[in-house]
């Protein structure tokens, strides 16, 4: 089985914390080799929580950062604890942070100064953010041209806009990750972008325990469930699943430079 790397799952979210060992223990046997665990949702604890998970699992590494759904609760206090945070060697991004102007939980003004907040400290600290994008790309991107996209670049994670969105965040550097939405039947328009990333930009994640694949739609998700969007992903793309799987650790390896074994 080719090893794989979610990408981005909240494994500190206490639905997945009530049976954390057994998550990771399938993710090992459904060769997912490392996860990227993201913080961000709720208050600070979540992400010391997170960075915590990853200190004690090898095969888990940290994102921390303040969700656009919290954006008002993005003080410049909050912004300190972070970067904190972000010393230990288990953090390897910043995020996520971004727009979400579907559910609007903070104001556009919030969620955009947390957005230039995390893209400010992502360029402090030399690592890549973590783009949250849900009927905002427009704006993302054009706050993206004026400030620039972090040296060490960035992924725009559980992608859900067209191929011209796509298109547009590859031509400023970033990464495309795809989430169980790509399985949805009705994400048409997922797939068809999901066709154009190219190989080198292309990422994978579940989300968890957020937004199960076909076919556990409305379920609990977990890391283990990302090989079912990979085999759509490959589907999708005409392509060798194993081959796609070897490119997206690659990938994953370069933008948030973890080590090549995945048991360090």
């Amino acid at each position: 089985m080719t090893p794989l790397i979610d990408t981005h799952c909240h494994l500190a979210d206490p639905k997945l914390g009530v049976d954390l060992e057994d998550v990771l223990e399938r993710a090992g046997a459904a060769g997912v080799t490392r996860m990227i665990s993201v913080g961000a949702i709720g208050s600070i604890e979540c992400d010391r929580r997170t960075v915590a998970i990853s200190e004690r699992h090898p095969n888990v590494f940290a994102a921390v950062g303040v969700h656009p759904h919290d954006a008002k609760d993005c003080t410049p206090a909050r912004i300190a604890e972070l970067r904190d945070l972000a010393r230990s060697p288990r953090v390897v991004a910043i995020g996520e942070s971004g727009l979400d102007f579907h559910y609007m939980h903070s104001s556009a003004a919030a969620q955009e100064a947390a957005l230039r907040a995390h893209l400010e400290l992502a360029s402090e600290l030399g690592k890549p953010i973590v783009i949250h994008c849900r009927d905002a790309e427009d704006r993302i991107i054009e706050i993206l041209r004026e400030i620039g996209i972090p040296r060490a670049g960035g992924v725009i994670h559980c992608f859900t806009g067209n191929a011209s969105a796509a298109g547009k965040f590859i031509d400023l550097g970033f990464h495309i990750s795809f989430s169980g939405i790509l399985t949805f039947k009705n994400a048409l328009a997922v797939r068809e972008a999901a066709r154009t990333v190219p190989d080198d930009r292309l990422m994978i994640e579940t989300d968890a325990p957020y937004l199960a694949p076909e076919p556990y739609r409305g379920k609990r998700n977990e890391p283990a469930f990302v090989r079912g969007t990979l085999e759509v992903l490959a589907q999708t793309r005409d392509a060798d699943p194993d081959l796609v799987a070897a490119r997206i650790v690659e990938n994953a390896q370069g933008l948030f430079r973890l080590p090549a074994d995945p048991s360090n």
